[in-house]
């Protein structure tokens, strides 16, 4: 039987100051845990992650480092509720439209990473960055208010420590 999920290519450990960097640059979505090993690799597409301790918990857009949906932290990021007909587009790649969500679970800011969750079992479907603060999207209940970084079913997501 063979293993057929996407593998971390280009695998390296950081340097301690490296590593400290990025846990200090994701400290807001890591809570103060420790880490005794932190790595940096790529999936199969050329997406920069993290891996802490075996597990790929951080990953990179553009300068700015996310944490992935296997992060801990999910629970605690402002959250997005989308109804069922949203889902399958959010679990392809879409960037979340206001009249999709259904409720808004912590009030949030433009810019603040949030995650979006489906309607009937809160599950965490994507990461994504607001477009709009939580205000502002139940006001005007139109356009896109969520840009999707990472979702169910991404590369990010199929890749194997």
């Amino acid at each position: 039987m063979s293993d057929s999920g996407l593998k971390v290519r280009r695998r390296r450990a950081l340097r301690r100051q490296d590593a400290r960097s990025v846990l200090e640059g994701a400290s807001n979505y890591l809570r103060g845990k420790t880490y005794s090993k932190v790595e940096e690799g790529e999936t199969e597409d050329c997406k920069k992650v993290y891996l802490l301790d075996d597990e790929i918990l951080l990953f990179d857009v553009e300068g700015s480092i996310y944490p992935t949906l296997r992060c801990g932290c999910v629970n605690s990021l402002p959250a997005v509720v989308v109804d069922m007909g949203a889902i399958p587009f959010v679990c392809k790649g879409a960037d979340v439209m206001a009249p999709g969500i259904t409720d808004i679970k912590t009030p949030f800011e433009e810019g603040t990473v949030v995650v979006v969750r489906d309607m009937k079992h809160g599950k965490a479907l994507a990461i994504g960055k607001a477009l709009k603060g939580s205000a502002a999207i139940m006001a005007e209940k139109k356009g896109k208010v969520i840009h999707n970084l990472h979702y169910v079913g991404d590369r990010i997501w199929e890749t194997k420590p």
